[in-house]
């Protein structure tokens, strides 16, 4: 079965512990699939979400939607312990930009 449309954020990795391939779904962390090859794995996953969309069209749940077409502000609070805080106001200080960029550009790397 195939879902057509499919917009989910898949991931592919190598389990040493099962020593095959492991596909992954972002928005149904709970769902695996394990296969000797890497397409193998995407196939195997693709097809395990859509039948649990199936299912939880047929029961009337609403499926997740995928993170590809959600909405982000680019705003988002986070904490951290008071001397991170002054570190990174120092750092942004001295080199003449916002406290803002600073953590920004932290997280992006």
């Amino acid at each position: 079965m195939a879902l057509k449309n499919d917009r989910y954020t898949y991931r592919i990795t190598w389990s040493e512990d099962d020593e095959e391939y492991v596909g992954l779904c972002a928005e149904f962390p709970s769902l695996s699939w394990l296969a000797s090859t890497p397409e193998t794995a995407l196939k195997g996953i693709r097809g395990l979400v859509a039948e649990v969309i199936a299912d939880m069209k047929e029961t009337g749940e609403e499926a997740p939607n995928p993170i590809a077409c959600r909405s982000y502000s680019g705003k988002f609070m986070v904490r951290v312990p008071p001397d991170v805080h002054r570190k990174l106001a120092i750092q942004a200080a001295e080199s003449g930009v916002s406290l803002n960029r600073i953590a920004s550009s932290k997280l992006s790397q």
